[in-house]
């Protein structure tokens, strides 16, 4: 008979097993599971903050013996009960944490205090965090200059799809997948345009496209009007402001149909204005070519440092992440690491 995986029988009892067999003075290993590649190096510098010589994080895929990724792979072991103090997993929160319990996933995610989750809809919204894009800006162009205030576009951004979003939320929690589909709703606050010069076009044309699809709601859904006021009141306290909105919001869609619309015409006029000065100031035509290849090849693509911010440890949900990494070893009976906040 072939012998089953080892996969199969490990679990937290098993990792405390195993921890208990190493020397004396050995860090203790913590198992942590996450859904995908990309998710590796985000969970890898959360927990960096916390390892000390007593303990360490192992972050790794959620199965060995297979391909299998993704969230519900991450959080499979809970079937076994098999998550505990020395295994864990890493999840991105989706919409199943302002679910709070209104799907059998949002249950096990929020109740389970082995699992931790990014309370932001996933690790895209917080590389597109409001406050890194202009630094984003400047690893890609080397260019420091502040061409528009992005920080209050996604704010004001916010501000127009809030009252959206939480109908959405509403509709998901009374299992309406319908009425207006996550995919539609996305569709709705993407950006269709977007000039430099004149921002304030694309923040009318969504609020356009909000306010026709609100009245359309209170028509097919008036039903839900009194829970639709209570939703309202109640995002602020799960930690979606009116200004933070679109860290909520579909990840990909916010990266893709959001940050990055606004990020291209930006880089491309830094660059621009970059090149520019440096024909204008060049005394010759060698200098002008060694100076405009030296300049391009400090520049990166912008995708790429998009990808690869980590500027967002500022922002709220993350810093109830790092509430719950710490409240999580503390029940270990171990303090955070010296420095962590």
């Amino acid at each position: 008979m072939k012998p089953k995986p080892l996969t199969q029988y490990l679990n937290s009892d098993f990792v405390a097993a195993a921890n208990a067999l190493r020397p004396k003075k050995a860090r203790h290993r913590i198992v942590a599971y996450v859904e995908s590649y990309e998710d590796i190096s985000f969970w890898r510098s959360l927990f960096d903050e916390y390892e000390n010589e007593k303990y360490h994080f192992e972050v790794m895929l959620p199965a060995r013996s297979s391909l299998s990724k993704g969230k519900k792979q991450a959080m499979m072991n809970m079937l076994g009960k098999a998550f505990g103090k020395n295994m864990i997993a890493c999840v991105d929160s989706d919409y199943d944490y302002l679910l709070q319990g209104a799907t059998e996933t949002s249950r096990q995610m929020i109740g389970n205090p082995y699992i931790m989750h990014t309370y932001a809809y996933a690790i895209e919204n917080y590389q597109c965090y409001a406050e890194s894009l202009h630094q984003v800006c400047v690893q890609s162009t080397q260019n420091d200059t502040r061409l528009m205030d992005i920080t209050a576009f996604m704010q004001l951004y916010s501000r127009i799809c809030f009252p959206l979003f939480a109908w959405s939320i509403l509709l998901y929690r009374e299992h309406d997948l319908s009425t207006m589909p996550l995919l539609k709703f996305c569709d709705i606050v993407r950006l269709t345009s977007f000039n430099i010069g004149h921002p304030e076009h694309s923040l009318k044309q969504l609020n356009g496209r909000v306010v026709h699809n609100l009245a359309m709601l209170r028509r097919k859904r008036g039903d839900l009007y009194g829970k639709y006021q209570q939703i309202l009141k109640e995002l602020p306290t799960l930690g979606v402001t009116e200004e933070s909105v679109y860290l909520y919001i579909q990840g990909h869609h916010i990266m893709e149909g959001v940050v990055m619309r606004i990020l291209n015409p930006l880089c491309r006029s830094l660059r621009h204005a970059r090149e520019e000065e440096i024909q204008n100031l060049a005394y010759h035509r060698v200098q002008y070519t060694n100076e405009i290849s030296a300049y391009r090849h400090s520049q990166c693509d912008l995708m790429m440092a998009l990808r690869r911010n980590t500027n967002y440890k500022n922002s709220e949900p993350y810093k109830r992440l790092k509430a719950d990494v710490e409240s999580l070893l503390h029940s270990f009976d171990v303090a955070p690491a010296a420095g962590a906040e």
